[in-house]
């Protein structure tokens, strides 16, 4: 007959559980593995030129971060660095066609040309960002496709706005 009694298997289940995950968290710890943090910028206030939807999911991460203090436009000689947008092109390139020549599948591309640049003038940092999406697409549902082309060109807004943010945060002086 076995001895051990039910109520005396749950501590030891509990604790080989524990220290399982202690383990991992261990194991996690020594591979230098860790959460992204808000990035580092050089500049301590910022001014952002424009007001896309895009410009307004940038101001958005950049004020959430809290290391940066977003500088109105109209007062953009005060502030360490004004970042302008160049250009935000937003393109549907056909990539395939059926035989009738209806077209099956559309190439979304959102390109944003920006510099960031000081007061005085001094560039900083003149790029673009490109995001592409591929899409079906259907003569049936255009609506159902549009409503999920314009989902597709958010989706690439908000990731081209994260990109961004580290592409300022690689600036380390002034």
């Amino acid at each position: 007959m076995n001895d051990i009694q039910p109520s005396r298997l749950l501590p030891r289940r509990a604790l080989l559980g524990v220290g399982i995950a202690a383990l991992a968290a261990l194991g996690l710890a020594g591979c230098g593995f860790e959460l992204r943090k808000p990035p580092v910028f050089a500049f301590k206030t910022l001014s952002v030129m424009g007001n896309s939807a895009f410009l307004v999911n940038l101001r958005r991460n950049i004020a959430s971060g809290g290391t940066v203090t977003l500088v109105p436009a109209e007062q953009s000689a005060t502030a360490d660095a004004i970042l302008e947008v160049l250009g935000e092109n937003r393109e549907r390139v056909v990539i395939s066609t059926n035989s009738a020549g209806e077209v099956r599948d559309l190439e979304l591309r959102l390109n944003i040309r920006f510099r960031l640049r000081t007061p005085g003038g001094k560039e900083l940092l003149n790029t673009q960002i490109q995001q592409r999406r591929d899409l079906t697409y259907s003569e049936t549902n255009t609506l159902a496709k549009e409503a999920e082309a314009e989902m597709l060109f958010r989706d690439m807004q908000n990731d081209a706005a994260q990109q961004l943010q580290r592409r300022l945060a690689a600036v380390k002086e002034l």
